[in-house]
């Protein structure tokens, strides 16, 4: 028997609290029919059990309904993240495209305006690299001898003088920068028509040297190509005078320049399509022995 009842608990369990809630339904439907406001003895004992064991039958069902809403909610918002994540990341790259697209047609403008300015033409080259040797500054280009491109011509910027080709294959190039050691153009000052050369130092800074009789060079002037060594065209901007160091026993002083090109920022150049007659014999390419000799 005892086996039985134990086997039985749970079944009896839940008629009996089946049987109380019913009871409590109907004593609840006399007193709403009977205008009773306060219950019995009994019909308020069966009222005190009925509502706990409701409650504890009815907080798993509203468990679940509530984490089943969350979880519902939860998706949703999941969703919505990722669609504003995709449409923020879409947004971000017209964005970007039109910055570009801004930058580029400045750059049309002035190849535009550089074309205008000088007959000699010239050819939009894209710089591709820096050169890997510690001991040169230099840079590399996307354009060689195919596309007319030879050692010897200058290359340049709307902003000033950039360099020289030095060496060329098919399709590439390679530029000397104007802050290489080996680097001089011929320079002269806008303001004062003080004249001397520009040399690279290296590093980020140019020299300028010139005599000191009668020179007039101040902080702040600019210093544009002379055109008088025959590699730069005339009246390119180079630099603008930094600093100038003053040397009372020597017949030439010296300038610091802070040069007009940031080099750190090429990325497109100008390659002038001509080549000085010392920069021809400089670079003369070599000829093929005629047959027989």
């Amino acid at each position: 028997m005892r086996e039985i009842l134990l086997r039985l608990r749970v079944p009896l369990l839940f008629g009996a609290i089946l049987l109380l809630s019913l009871a409590s339904m109907h004593a609840d439907r006399r007193a709403r029919e009977s205008g009773a406001e306060e219950l019995g003895a009994a019909r308020g004992l069966v009222l005190d059990v009925t509502v706990p064991i409701q409650k504890m039958i009815a907080a798993p069902v509203g468990l679940v309904r509530d984490t089943w809403q969350r979880y519902v909610a939860l998706v949703d918002v999941q969703r919505e993240n990722d669609a504003l994540r995709a449409q923020l990341s879409s947004l971000r790259e017209e964005n970007l495209q039109f910055r570009e697209a801004l930058v580029a047609s400045g750059r049309l403008e002035r190849i535009a305006q550089m074309r205008d300015d000088f007959e000699t033409p010239m050819l939009p080259v894209e710089v591709v690299g820096q050169d890997v040797s510690p001991w040169f500054r230099s840079v590399l280009l996307d354009r060689g001898h195919a596309q007319g491109v030879r050692a010897g011509m200058p290359v340049v910027t709307d902003a000033g003088v950039v360099g020289l080709v030095t060496a060329t294959s098919e399709h590439a190039g390679r530029t000397m920068l104007l802050l290489d050691r080996q680097s001089a153009i011929d320079g002269i000052v806008q303001r004062s028509r003080a004249r001397g050369i520009v040399h690279g130092r290296g590093n980020d800074r140019l020299e300028f040297e010139f005599v000191v009789g009668g020179a007039d060079v101040a902080v702040g002037d600019v210093v544009i190509s002379s055109g008088l060594d025959g590699v730069y065209p005339k009246g390119l901007r180079v630099a603008e005078v930094e600093d100038v160091v003053s040397s009372p026993y020597g017949l030439t002083q010296r300038a610091i320049l802070k040069p007009a090109v940031d080099f750190g920022r090429l990325e497109q150049v100008f390659v002038v399509l001509w080549r000085a007659p010392t920069m021809d014999l400089l670079y003369e390419e070599p000829t093929s022995p005629a047959p027989g000799s």
